[in-house]
């Protein structure tokens, strides 16, 4: 996708993390908004081509849209989701789902 580095190709909505989430990324110091800005500019992070390919798609209809952005040391995946109507966002673990 062709943004400028602060525009997003959708709104997010209200944002949500679970604990799970919110205890990895203290463990990093602050990527809450970094992943956040990531999603919504498009960059869909370690998802297949297959899911990168869908959520192209989804941007244009009501889809729901999906991001996975794989953390170091201890890895850990956090899912990034915004729903259909872009209501809500929701930050989860893999483990989580």
């Amino acid at each position: 996708m062709n943004t400028t580095p602060n525009e997003t190709l959708f709104p997010l909505g209200v944002v949500a993390a679970t604990p799970g989430v919110i205890a990895a990324l203290e463990l990093r110091g602050s990527l809450l908004f970094h992943l956040l800005h990531r999603h919504g500019r498009g960059d869909w992070g370690d998802l297949a081509e297959t899911d990168q390919a869908a959520n192209e798609q989804a941007l244009r209809t009501d889809a729901p849209l999906c991001s996975a952005y794989t953390l170091t040391e201890p890895q850990t995946r956090i899912f990034v989701i915004t729903e259909g109507d872009r209501s809500s966002t929701s930050l989860l673990l893999e483990a989580e789902q």
